[in-house]
């Protein structure tokens, strides 16, 4: 049995106005994750995951790359243990 996992990951970079969220939700759902992808205030992007370990790394791997205008310089990474709130992946707007 896998091991599930919750990842909260700040990107920061290029990351805004370059269908980064649409691309999260994407590669969420293709990875059958749940939890939501939203812009932050100060231009950075928030991705809280979770799922099976091995789909969240997967994801991160993703996330580095991005979309193709995008340009990650930085992720700020935390993993904790799966909360269970969530039943779907979705774009919030604040």
């Amino acid at each position: 049995m896998s091991e599930r996992a919750r990842m909260q990951a700040i990107l920061h970079g290029r990351v805004q106005g370059v269908f980064f969220r649409d691309f999260t939700r994407t590669q969420a759902m293709r990875l059958a994750l749940l939890g939501y992808v939203r812009n932050l205030w100060d231009g950075a992007v928030e991705v809280v995951a979770e799922g099976d370990r091995e789909a969240l790394e997967s994801l991160l791997e993703e996330l580095y790359v991005g979309p193709s205008s995008a340009g990650v310089e930085k992720i700020d990474l935390e993993w904790s243990q799966p909360s269970g709130e969530f039943s779907s992946f979705e774009v919030r707007y604040r």
